[in-house]
Order: C-alpha cells, then sequence, then structure tokens
C-alpha cells in the first residue's frame, strides 16, 4: 500500500516468499526488487543471489527488521545494492530506490554507520604458530639432530636424552633418511642451515 503511493514507482507484483519472488522476477523483470529476509522455503539472502545471477538487470534493495551483522553482511554480498529497515519512511524508500537504479547503493543512514564501523574495527591478528621442522622432522629428531650439531656422539646423546644407544640410531637414521643426509658433517651444516642450531660462537637467539 505504501510503495502504491510514492511518487514514480510502479508496483508490477508481489511475492509471498523467496521462491515466488525468483519466480516473478523472470516473469515481470522488474527494475527492482524490494526483498525481505526472513521467509519460507527460499530465504531473502538466497533468493537475492538467484535474482542477480538469472537476471543482472534487475537491482535488490532488502527491507528488513534486522540489522544485525548476521543479516547485514550476507545480504550484500549475494549482491544486494541497498538495504533499509522496516522504519525507513516513504521518502528514504524512494531515495534507495533511485540511488541504486542509478548505480549507487541505496543504504540506509544506520547501515552506512555500521558498516563503516565495521571496516574500521581493529585487526585481530592471531598469534602465529612457530614454523613446523622442515622435511617432516619430528621434535625428538630435530632435538636429536641439535645433540649432533654440538658434536655429542651416540652414547652421549643417549645420557643426555635417558633413552638408549639403539633409540638414538633409529632416530639418526630416521631423519637422514628423511633429510637426505650421508653422514654426521652433512647433518650438523644441515642444521646450521634451517636455524636448527647455532654454529659455535654466534649467540642464540
Amino acid at each position: 500500500m505504501l510503495l502504491g503511493l510514492l511518487p514514480g514507482i510502479d508496483v508490477v507484483g508481489s511475492a509471498a516468499d523467496g521462491e515466488d519472488a525468483v519466480r516473478l522476477v523472470a516473469q515481470l523483470a522488474p527494475d527492482v526488487v524490494l526483498m525481505d529476509l526472513r521467509m519460507p522455503r527460499c530465504d531473502g539472502v538466497e533468493a537475492t543471489r538467484r535474482i542477480r545471477a538469472e537476471h543482472s538487470g534487475t537491482q535488490v534493495v532488502v527491507l528488513t527488521t534486522y540489522a544485525d551483522d548476521d543479516s547485514l553482511f550476507p545480504a550484500l554480498q549475494a549482491g544486494a545494492r541497498g538495504y533499509l529497515t522496516k522504519d525507513a519512511d516513504g521518502d528514504e524508500i524512494v531515495r534507495a530506490i533511485d540511488d541504486v537504479l542509478s548505480g549507487d547503493a541505496g543504504l540506509s543512514p544506520k547501515i552506512q554507520r555500521r558498516l563503516l564501523e565495521r571496516f574500521t574495527e581493529p585487526v585481530r591478528t592471531l598469534p602465529q604458530p612457530p614454523d613446523a621442522p622442515p622435511d617432516g622432522l619430528t621434535a625428538r629428531e630435530v632435538e636429536v639432530l641439535r645433540l649432533v650439531a654440538e658434536g655429542q656422539s651416540n652414547p652421549e646423546i643417549a645420557r643426555t636424552l635417558h633413552v638408549s644407544t639403539a633409540t638414538v640410531k633409529t632416530h639418526i637414521n630416521n631423519l637422514f633418511a628423511k633429510a637426505g643426509l650421508r653422514d654426521r658433517a652433512q647433518a650438523i651444516h644441515y642444521a646450521y642451515r634451517h636455524g636448527l642450531a647455532q654454529p659455535p660462537g654466534q649467540p642464540i637467539t
């Protein structure tokens, strides 16, 4: 009833839900759809996505009760060019329709403020996980490699780690195979090159 009274607007159809909206757009080819979000069968976000994908000449302005982020951003990502809440008056609706028809965004002042707030919120950076050892080495194999780089023999490594010499040999054979190493000299160079051990005389960082 409100839309029918607004100047310059011709209401060509009314849909009961999202499925009906997609069907009517294909049939009537309107310039603009005023789209609700919470509807049975097909919600407004999915209906908007389908309309914009199949009928690029039809613009979508969301007119809904909901202004929360979970409603706003999916609707805009689906292709809505305008977003109004249902407390918008006739002038706001006409302005939003004119804006989207001219290629602009038809957003209410409240929605513009929310977008500005969202994009000026401090970026939360997550702590970076520590780098994984190279070549799939396990933490224990890296530990053994460090002790090799310190010049410890197999029995000395066994005593340091409180394991048997046979276990140390197994770790060394495994890390040699994974890293493609032939001998302890190559292993020491490998440990230095990958930052797993510090050459003598260099500070530990």
